[in-house]
């Protein structure tokens, strides 16, 4: 099926600080979306701050939850950004993640058939990994498509700055896992 509108990219991550390592690859990646033609949202850390816990109610469900499930409800792709945080997914972006649940009888159940980008940053590499195949679980269980690329990111030795990577390869991860979303939704 050809697609004639632009692709929606949903990017769906970070941490309480938006100029924190994971929302600003996040960013880096949107970003190379939009440049190879898609329209980008970005559901970053004020908006995952202000999602309550999840919980099965629709009555539980905040304007912010509502917006959410409609971005992922529109997505033609999704990137996923956390922190490794103890060894997995950030407590904040899997709430925001459980969200997801409330598309369980649309006729696209959950990530159905999507392609999804993983994005994780960590300050050690043993997070990364955890994190990245924690992420990866959630995503096959969603049944997404997670892209053959997960990019992980040791952080630690602070190349981000000021709202940009400084480590070229990283970005050359960050802009190939946003054209591995784009390639997946062009076909879907």
């Amino acid at each position: 099926m050809q697609q004639t509108e632009k692709p929606f990219i949903l990017g769906l991550g970070g941490t309480t600080s938006p100029t924190s390592s994971t929302e600003v690859a996040l960013g880096i990646a949107l970003q190379a979306a939009e440049d190879a033609g898609a329209e980008t949202e970005l559901f970053g850390s004020d908006r995952l701050m202000a999602l309550p816990h999840y919980r099965s109610d629709p009555a539980g469900l905040n304007q912010t939850g509502k917006d959410l499930v409609e971005l992922v409800r529109r997505a033609d792709g999704i990137v996923i950004s956390s922190p490794g945080y103890h060894g997995t997914v950030s407590g904040l972006v899997k709430n925001a993640i459980d969200y997801i649940e409330e598309t369980s009888t649309d006729a696209r159940v959950y990530l159905d058939g999507i392609p999804v980008g993983l994005i994780v940053t960590a300050y050690g590499w043993q997070a990364v990994g955890s994190t990245l195949a924690a992420l990866r679980s959630i995503v096959h269980s969603l049944r997404g498509w997670p892209t053959p690329l997960g990019v992980g990111i040791n952080a630690s030795g602070g190349m981000f700055s000021e709202g940009i990577c400084t480590d070229e390869s990283v970005n050359q991860q960050l802009k190939l896992v946003a054209q591995q979303v784009m390639l997946r939704s062009e076909v879907h």
